[in-house]
Formats: C-alpha cells, structure tokens, sequence
C-alpha cells in the first residue's frame, strides 16, 4: 500500500513538472510575426467635364449600376445660351455664302445691264461721229481741234463701255470663287461650334462608366459642381486586392505568384491570396541601428495579393491578417 502511494505521489510529481516547463516553454517562445493589410478595389470617380448645377441623383450609395446606367443630371442655363448663339451665327454665316453663290439680285443685273447698253450707244455714236469729223478734217473743212475732241470723245466711250461691261459681267458671275470659299468655311466654323457646345450639353447626362456599387456621393442635388470634381464613386468588386506593406527585410523568398493564406475577421474566414505586386514606397519603415556608431534605414515595400478565387462578401476596407513566418507557399 505504501507502494502504491509512493509510485502515485512520483507519478504525481513528473507531471506537475512538465507541465510547469511546458507552460514555461510556451509562454517563453516568440510570437508569431503577424501582418495586417487593408482590401482593396477599383474605384472610378463619376465627374462632369463642365461646372454646372446638379438637377438631379439618380442612384444612392450601396445602389448597383451596370455600365451606361444614368447616374445624375446637370442643368447649365449658360450652355443653352451658348447653343442659341452658335446657331444663330450659323444662320448668318449661311446666308453670307448663299448670297455669295447666287450672285447679284435680278434687279441689280438688269441695272447694270441697261448701264452697259447706253454706254455701247454712246460709243457707237462716237465712233460715227469720229468718222465724219476725220473726213471733213481731212477736206480742211473742220479745225485740227475738232478732230482731237471728236478722237478723245472716242476713246473715253470705249472705256467707259469697257467699265460697264465689266460690271454687267460680275453682276451676272456673283463672287469670286476666294469670296464663296471664304464663306463656305464660315458655315463650318460656325457649325463645328455648334458641335463644340452639343458635346459640351451632352455632358450634362452623366452614366456610370463600370458596372459596379455606388460606393460614396459626393454631392447633394442643387449644389454647384466644378469641372472635373466628382459626383458620385462607383467601386467595382470584382476586381480587389490586400494591399501590405512591408519592411524589406520581410520579403525575403517572396515572390509574385507565391500564395498566401489570409484570415479576414470581417467574414470569419480564411482566403488565399496570390502575390500580384511589389514596389517600394517613398518613405520609410523603422529605422534599426547596426552599431553604436551608424545603422542603416529599412525601406518599407508595397505589396497587393489578389483572391485565387472570387471571396463572396469582400469589400474594401476590410483587415486581411497574414501570420508572416508561414506566410510564403
């Protein structure tokens, strides 16, 4: 019987020890080096090429929308201005160049006309009365003064037929062909603006341009939005990634491909990552001196790793937590 207990009180006493030392062994050993990175996604900013007034919001945030689904409407009365002056210029550059290829009116050619026919009987009438001036000049019946005015008064009647002819001819012809040219690129100027404030009107209607979750508005309906600020963001989930970031001396034997195995407390589950990228940031990590008398500067390193498979519920912002002595696979 003493035996027995000496054998049970031995027994008795092992295991308090090691379960002593295994406590002991236990609460001595490092912890395991634990990195926490942040999911990210693509994220597209909804923004207006034109400053202009929100009328309206046509989606709300956590709202679906696939692509060219109409997202907001903005009212820009000086747009509508803007058009009313482009296509009033038009229709004054037209009617500059119709004018110009259909020439004078019937009126002024007809005018000028009647101008070129009395100057043709008034050189006719000169031409004849030259002839009978020069033959009686000739008899030496009329003064050799007569014979000058009767000569001069020819000359100057042909001119002036020539003159009137001239202008009976570019009556008939309308412009010339640098006038009607010059005319016809007006129209398209004027035109090519009109085309310049549709675009701009077009901006107006706003659509999404992925499909994805509206992820966060930026503005109410009524207020003022400046060109190029955003409206609304549109998060696409199907596309994200973790997003770490790392001391250098970290990424030894890591790799792009190489797997990673993740728990995100969000969803209360493990995913797999695989490396995608690694780039080095501007700044850095925690300095750590070698020596008393110098050390040198850890860089930190910027690494994504996107799901191998879709993760149903993963969304931006959420903690992916990577135990890093086993994390490289």
């Amino acid at each position: 019987m003493n035996v027995a207990k000496r054998v049970l009180t031995v027994i008795t006493i092992v295991l308090a020890a090691g379960l002593l030392l295994a406590a002991a062994w236990w609460s001595s050993r490092p912890a395991p080096d634990v990195v926490q990175g942040e999911v990210e996604a693509t994220q597209v900013n909804v923004s207006a090429k034109i400053p202009a007034r929100l009328a309206s919001l046509a989606v709300r945030e956590g709202e679906v929308v696939a692509s060219g689904d109409l997202v907001a409407t903005l009212d820009s009365p000086e747009l509508t201005a803007r058009l009313q002056q482009a296509e009033a210029a038009r229709a004054a550059a037209a009617a500059v160049r119709d004018k110009a290829y259909a020439g004078a009116r019937e009126e002024e050619i007809r005018a000028a006309r009647e101008v070129w026919q009395r100057a043709m009987h008034a050189r006719e009438l000169a031409e004849k009365t030259f002839a009978r001036v020069e033959r009686l000049h000739a008899d030496g019946v009329l003064p050799t003064q007569r014979h000058d005015e009767a000569e001069a008064n020819l000359v100057t009647s042909r001119d002036a037929e020539e003159a009137a002819r001239a202008t009976y001819d570019m009556a008939v012809n309308g412009a010339r062909r640098e006038d009607k040219a010059a005319a016809a690129a007006t129209v398209d100027r004027a035109s090519a603006a009109i085309a310049e404030v549709e675009a701009f009107r077009a901006e107006t209607t706003l659509t999404a341009p992925v499909a994805g979750e509206v992820y966060r508005k930026h503005v109410e309906a009524g207020e003022l939005v400046g060109a190029g600020y955003p409206i609304v963001t549109i998060v696409d989930l199907t596309d994200v990634w973790v997003t770490f970031n790392l001391r250098e001396d970290r990424l030894a034997g890591l790799a792009i491909g190489d797997r990673l195995t993740a728990r995100v407390p969000a969803l209360d589950r493990e995913i797999e990552l695989a490396v995608s990228f690694i780039a080095p940031q501007g700044d850095f990590a925690t300095w750590r001196s070698t020596s008393a008398q110098g050390g040198f500067d850890l860089k930190t390193f910027e690494m994504r790793a996107r799901p191998v498979a879709p993760v149903a519920g993963l969304r931006p912002g959420m903690s992916a937590i990577v135990t890093w002595d086993r994390a490289p696979e």
